[in-house]
């Protein structure tokens, strides 16, 4: 179970949530481009430091303003995926998502053992070689997935994971992430602006608007609250909520 508390003042804007959200369920964050998405995954990966709050992964505290704590990003058990992916373009697909591994001192046959299954798990076996630059963009955000997943994170935090893709590349890779994040035992904190997503994904949505929690719920509260797609989400991506 993820528990939150989250506070964070930056200039004239300032953050103010909680939220819970449990292992093998997807949890989406959802609501419009500087609702606070971004900056609520930086404070649960430690990127980030709380103004006032705490941050709770399967009992064990991560930040908590009241005594001080904030434990470094490498001491947390995270993943994350990052909006552009962030693939080292210079290493090969095996060796992106090594890469962690290799620095936190993962013997040599484990090492391969599990870069082999995650890459496996998201469908890359073949093209393990290959540089991001001989890529798809569907392809590199496998890849980017792989590469959280092989450190057997107990939070997965994914920031737009899809945002970047055009439409049908996006329409067609969503029904393999929504199949994949299925079968993941973690916790799995899901952003995105397009409440299509939020539907196909999210078995809890939260609903951001400037900073705040104005919704939190099954996908149905979104079905349910008109007036929060319209005035909050726009359902502007020209694309519907079937796969």
């Amino acid at each position: 179970m993820l528990d939150a508390r989250l506070t964070r003042q930056r200039d004239s804007f300032t953050l103010d949530v909680a939220f819970q959200a449990a292992a093998g369920n997807t949890t989406v964050l959802v609501g419009e481009s500087g609702a606070g998405k971004t900056t609520v995954l930086k404070l649960l990966a430690g990127l980030d430091r709380l103004d006032q709050g705490w941050v709770t992964v399967g009992g064990e505290r991560y930040a908590d303003t009241a005594s001080a704590l904030h434990l470094p990003a490498w001491r947390r058990d995270v993943g994350y995926v990052a909006q552009d992916y962030a693939l080292f373009p210079h290493l090969s697909v095996w060796e992106n998502v090594a890469f962690g591994l290799r620095a936190s001192g993962v013997s040599r046959p484990q090492l391969h053992s599990r870069v082999d299954e995650a890459l496996g798990m998201v469908g890359m076996s073949e093209l393990a070689r290959r540089l991001p630059s001989q890529l798809s963009g569907g392809q590199q955000q496998r890849v980017a997935l792989a590469r959280a997943l092989v450190l057997n994170p107990h939070l997965l935090l994914l920031d737009e994971p899809l945002s970047s893709l055009d439409l049908p590349t996006r329409r067609a890779v969503r029904v393999e992430l929504r199949e994949l994040l299925k079968r993941l035992p973690c916790i799995t904190v899901y952003v995105t602006h397009s409440p299509v997503e939020a539907l196909l994904f999210g078995a809890q949505i939260v609903v951001l608007e400037e900073g705040r929690v104005v919704a939190d719920g099954p996908p149905s509260i979104l079905r349910q609250q008109t007036h929060i797609q319209q005035a909050y989400l726009g359902f502007r991506d020209g694309d519907d909520v079937n796969p």
